[in-house]
């Protein structure tokens, strides 16, 4: 199975373009939330036209799997085809059951708890817009960054799982940053 792992869009139209061209033939795509709102402590994004990016997210012919991020907000899901009001998921992808939640929630030790008690092996979240991959008790934690308003060092980013390997990628190229098999 290959998934697509995105987070904090946040309006940004032509860099969910490009992650959808990083992404290639995935089997579904995971949004860890903030889709479409830039909210009051980010920067107006210049790409920024949630009308198109909702658009371009409803012409999907995969799922779109969403957690509601901390800017998303219950008129969001008037223009979306796909479930965004949900403030965590939890599902099987192949081998690797996974918890996906924005970040603004649950502190660790709440995630942790769930995670040990749900045999999650790999947890999904966004928020600080800044990519990271580390290893918990047997538990890969992985934000994938974002593509519209990147706030780490790597610029825009986005995550490719595929079977146990887990990437984060650079865009608008898509060149591996960092890989890790998540059920190492």
């Amino acid at each position: 199975m290959k998934v697509g792992i995105i987070s904090d869009t946040h309006g940004g139209v032509s860099s969910w373009k490009a992650s959808l061209e990083v992404f290639n033939e995935v089997d579904m795509i995971i949004h860890a939330g903030d889709v479409f709102y830039h909210g009051p402590r980010n920067l107006f994004p210049e790409e920024y036209d949630p009308a198109s990016l909702a658009q371009s997210m409803n012409k999907l012919e995969i799922p779109l799997l969403i957690s509601r991020g901390n800017c998303d907000a219950d008129v969001d899901q008037l223009v979306l085809d796909f479930p965004l009001l949900a403030p965590y998921l939890i599902f099987d992808a192949g081998l690797v059951r996974i918890f996906v939640h924005h970040g603004h929630m649950f502190d660790e030790e709440e995630v942790l708890k769930y995670a040990r008690k749900l045999r999650v092996k790999l947890v999904i979240s966004g928020h600080t817009h800044i990519p990271s991959i580390e290893k918990k008790e047997n538990i890969l934690f992985f934000n994938p960054g974002s593509p519209s308003l990147p706030k780490g060092k790597e610029g825009p980013t986005v995550g490719l799982l595929e079977g146990e390997s887990l990437r984060l990628l650079s865009l608008p190229e898509g060149r591996v940053l960092k890989e890790v098999k998540v059920l190492a």
